[in-house]
């Protein structure tokens, strides 16, 4: 009977043994892997501290044998079967099948990840210890700060993308997240943020809350990697071209601009000068024009006077006073020829003037400048207040024009009247001299014949005089209201002129910037793809190879995440809840108790 029962054993041994001195042989040989990835667990405190940290390795083994793999582990823990794991120093033994092969390295006390993160909680607008919100209510905010840890390895802050994620009860209220992506997912509402590589960023999150409960934040890093698309670039620089050419255009219409302007307020000052001694000479022949209307007056009554004298007896007259008359009608005919002669000097002056301030007025543009072209030169991007300035010297200008075309008339009325007048009084006086030649030729024949004949041309000279004279005292009367008119027409001219210089500084300004802005983006294609090219470089990480976190000896490292989460806010459970039933032990439970 016992050899019977050995029997069976014996082929029990037959059968299992030789796979375990297969496996032994093979674990003799130098195994070899084609790849290794590493994913770092870390838990946090709810405040950002470092709590936890642990690696999953992932071998891929092509040939079975034992495998070299290093880290600066305090343990380490066997995932793909029940074989020992030999651990010493950094190094880790171990005799691997083919395939795939998992283990778990506890990582010392010291280790530090790369990035620092803190977070903090306020209630209300009161900072508060995490634990202290579980199951309050009011305006709760997480604040995130991320930044480098100077302590680890800059190479995982400088190429990696961090994705920051937690998730809020939908029964919050006014949730915000400025610069997160809000989703909703089941009951929650799911936040995330990314923070690109080398970046140091701050977010927070606020809602109103009732109950509150937080299951934590969890965050992800990997190599960015992100598909940056460059096949559109050439579209755009063709756009950015354009948007280059159009600033030139308007650099090249702001030049022409602030010559027209440059024109127009020369214009404005000529005519400003010549209005100034219009002006001057309006009002010096509105000054003049009391002594002219009194001499007209003095001349009228003294031709009435001789006229009544020589009406009398001849032989009644007085012939030793009737002998200075010659010389009283000489000198009154040469103050008319002065008179002429002012008037005449009065009206070249005029003409001067008229000429001056007619030929500036006329050199302001008539182009009528729509609604629609204001608008656009608002959005074209000029500066507001020399659009400002521009516009409302178009309207004055335009303003003075059209004044001026209203009273143009009147102004061109003033040389004829001034050159009829010169002209009547220079016959006059004419006149006057050829009587008292007359006079005094008869006076020294002291022949009194001609005395009636004389007598009538001075009554009728007399009569015409006062017509004369009327006609200079509604002449004067005209140059006064003239005078004071155009005093105001010069004050709008002077504002004018003044408005242009202005508008012509600000064009200036307007054209330096335009010149600078034009300088600045004349190359803009060429250096939107230079800053294209240097995002890329800040960005894209598709060149990056990968570093083992764990130990620089490391080979054949394909990929390096993380994967952090801090701890939840929870509310206590009562203790009744917390006892959880024992679970059932099955066959395999029962199987690694015996040994």
């Amino acid at each position: 009977m016992r050899k019977n029962k050995i029997i069976p054993v014996a082929l029990a041994s037959i059968i299992i043994l030789p796979s375990f001195l297969s496996y032994g042989a093979a674990a003799e040989t130098a195994g070899k892997i084609t790849s290794k990835d590493e994913v770092v667990y870390a838990t946090l405190k709810s405040n950002g501290d470092l709590d936890d940290i642990f690696v999953v390795n992932t071998l891929e083994v092509a040939k079975a044998g034992k495998i070299l793999d290093y880290g600066l582990y305090s343990s380490v823990k066997n995932l793909t079967d029940l074989s020992e794991l030999d651990q010493k120093g950094q190094a880790v033994t171990i005799n691997a099948p083919e395939g795939k092969f998992y283990y778990q390295g506890n990582m010392e006390d010291n280790t530090e990840l790369p990035w620092d993160i803190e977070i903090s909680y306020l209630l209300d607008g009161r900072e508060v210890e995490a634990s202290e919100l579980a199951g309050k209510e009011g305006n709760v905010e997480i604040k995130i700060q991320t930044a480098a840890n100077e302590k680890a390895d800059s190479v995982y802050f400088e190429n990696y993308l961090l994705q920051i994620s937690l998730q809020l009860s939908n029964s919050y209220q006014n949730i915000e997240a400025e610069g997160g992506m809000v989703a909703n997912a089941g009951k929650n509402k799911q936040i995330t943020f990314t923070v690109m590589p080398g970046q140091e960023e701050e977010f927070t999150v606020e809602a109103e809350v009732e109950n509150f409960e937080f299951t934590g934040v969890d965050i992800a890093a990997v190599p960015s990697t992100l598909p940056i698309d460059t096949s559109e670039m050439e579209s755009m620089t063709d756009d950015m071209s354009a948007l280059s050419d159009a600033i030139k255009e308007l650099n090249d219409g702001v030049a022409d601009l602030k010559s027209g302007v440059s024109q127009l307020n020369n214009g404005a000052a000529s005519l400003r000068d010549g209005s100034a001694k219009y002006k001057n000479g309006v009002m010096e022949l509105n000054g003049s024009s009391s002594q002219i209307v009194g001499a007209s007056s003095s001349i009228g009554d003294a031709l009435k006077q001789i006229s009544t004298s020589l009406s009398g007896d001849s032989a009644q007259m007085d012939v030793a006073s009737l002998s200075e008359l010659p010389a009283v009608l000489t000198q009154l005919a040469s103050g008319m020829n002065q008179a002429a002669d002012g008037l005449t000097t009065l009206r070249e002056n005029y003409a001067k003037a008229y000429g001056a301030l007619d030929g500036a007025i006329k050199g302001i543009p008539a182009h009528e400048v729509s609604e629609k072209e204001i608008e656009a030169l608002y959005s074209s991007g000029a500066d507001a207040s020399v659009v400002n300035k521009l516009v409302e010297s178009y309207a004055a200008a335009q303003k003075v024009k059209g004044t001026y075309s209203q009273v143009q008339e009147a102004f061109a009325a003033v040389d004829p009247s001034l050159k009829q007048v010169s002209g009547s009084v220079t016959e006059m006086s004419s006149g006057l001299t050829a009587i008292a030649g007359e006079l005094s030729a008869s006076l020294k024949d002291m022949d009194m014949s001609g005395l009636e004949q004389l007598q009538k041309g001075l009554t009728e000279l007399s009569s015409k005089y006062g017509e004369f004279h009327s006609g200079l005292v509604g002449y004067t009367g005209g140059v006064s209201k003239l005078a004071a008119s155009y005093n105001q027409l010069h004050s709008g001219i002077a504002s004018l002129a003044d408005g242009t210089g202005e508008l012509n500084d600000g064009v200036e300004q307007l054209h330096n910037g335009t010149s600078e802005l034009h300088q600045e983006t004349k190359n803009l294609p060429e250096q939107m793809k230079q800053e294209i090219n240097e995002m890329i470089k800040e960005y894209d990480k598709s060149d990056f190879e990968p570093v083992s976190f764990v130990s620089t000896k490391n080979e054949k490292v394909t990929s390096v995440q993380f994967v952090i989460k801090t701890e939840a806010i929870e509310k206590e459970e009562p203790e009744e809840k917390k006892a959880k039933p024992e679970k059932k032990k099955g066959f395999w439970d029962l199987l690694m108790e015996l040994f």
